[in-house]
């Protein structure tokens, strides 16, 4: 512990844990600029988070202890990197990709079963994500599993701060991104024209990316992607089997699908947090920071600050929409959101399209993810 600091809260707390949102929400009223020992300084308001996403010189993004390209990067570096990766989401881009994926969605939701509990998380949420991240990037189905272990081991060893064992599981996941890559210059003409080979061809600053930099890319694509894109699933499926009336509308109104995925994701978010560092000396809710403080901000609370959304768990995508901070802001704001955005849409509509009704089993309970984890670890659901 460090004794010069405040211990204001304590992230790893049972009733922290056993619900997320609820919990910020209390500290967001209680002590709004918090430290722990876990998360450092913690800024749970909207206006608080705003400034610091709209302020990269003060608040560095620079907050990472590995390569980690673009997030750990502040402009000027950060930006032709940004460059390279922004024309990967581009509308042309996902509207090459969106048959695909469609498919994919298609598919899942024709092997459900029918009229008896079925757990989503693992068997549909997950796989949606595993399936379209690897169709997008072009890797194999035997991917799949493995980047499933991964998430599981990832997930475990930063949950319980483990540094050595999220160092090995770093390594591990470096491993499969490289045999990748070496299998599309093994190839040379013949490699396969999909995201991968053609980021192995990418040249910054007049030279190519080095496979340092090519893996640290698609470690965060990926890492990103099927984490947040799994509880995203479970978080909307779990929204609609919960609010029968916006279900019935929806599967009328397909056109509002997008406004009211963004707007659901809002209300409980499916990324906790994001790191930043400070720069400079800097004044933040009435408490002092030095150059090199490191803050936590929660994404999962300032979403929901009444001083900006009313009651935060009313639903009305049309009011909410401008000062949603699902995908970030400022010069960092997410590159991938155009393809996170294709993917759930595709995957409601299939689902909604491909069932009659959409419930809770009446057993067991959906259990909640903890840190850094967030919407549901289990949610067991009826289709019909």
């Amino acid at each position: 512990m460090n004794p010069e600091k405040p211990t204001d809260w304590n992230p790893r707390a049972a009733d922290v844990l056993d619900d997320q949102i609820a919990a910020y929400d209390a500290m967001r009223h209680r002590c709004p600029v918090a430290h722990s020992d876990y998360l450092w300084w913690s800024l749970f308001r909207h206006a608080d988070v705003m400034r610091v996403l709209h302020d990269p010189r003060s608040f560095s993004n620079a907050a990472s202890n590995h390569l980690s390209i673009p997030n750990a990067m502040d402009p000027p570096e950060h930006t032709p990197y940004r460059d390279i990766i922004d024309r990967y989401f581009t509308p042309e881009h996902m509207a090459a990709f969106e048959p695909v994926c469609r498919d994919i969605a298609h598919a899942l939701v024709g092997d459900l079963p029918r009229d008896q509990g079925f757990e989503m998380m693992g068997g549909f949420a997950q796989t949606f994500a595993l399936r379209a991240q690897c169709a997008f990037m072009g890797w194999p189905d035997s991917l799949h599993e493995p980047l499933r272990e991964w998430i599981g081991k990832n997930h475990r060893a930063t949950r319980a701060g483990d540094r050595s064992a999220m160092a090995q599981i770093a390594v591990e996941f470096d491993g499969h991104i490289k045999q990748q890559l070496v299998l599309r210059r093994d190839a040379g003409a013949q490699a396969p024209d999909d995201v991968t080979t053609r980021l192995v061809h990418e040249h910054i600053h007049g030279r190519p990316l080095s496979d340092e930099e090519v893996v640290s890319i698609v470690r965060n694509w990926t890492v990103g992607e099927l984490g947040t894109i799994a509880a995203s699933v479970g978080i909307l499926v779990h929204h609609l089997a919960t609010h029968a009336a916006l279900q019935a509308e929806l599967r009328q109104q397909a056109a509002d699908l997008p406004a009211a995925i963004d707007e659901i994701l809002r209300l409980h978010a499916p990324l906790i947090a994001n790191r930043r560092v400070t720069t400079c000396p800097v004044e933040i809710g009435g408490r002092q920071f030095g150059a090199g403080e490191r803050l936590t901000l929660i994404w999962a609370s300032a979403n929901r600050d009444e001083a900006v959304f009313g009651d935060p768990d009313r639903f009305d995508p049309e009011r909410n929409d401008k000062h949603n901070l699902l995908y970030g802001a400022g010069v960092h704001v997410c590159p991938g959101a155009p393809l996170a955005r294709l993917e759930l849409r595709l995957i409601l509509h299939a689902l909604l399209a491909g069932t009659r009704e959409i419930t809770l089993a009446s057993s067991p309970s959906p259990q909640r993810a903890g840190f850094p984890a967030s919407g549901f670890a289990s949610l067991t659901v009826v289709v019909r």
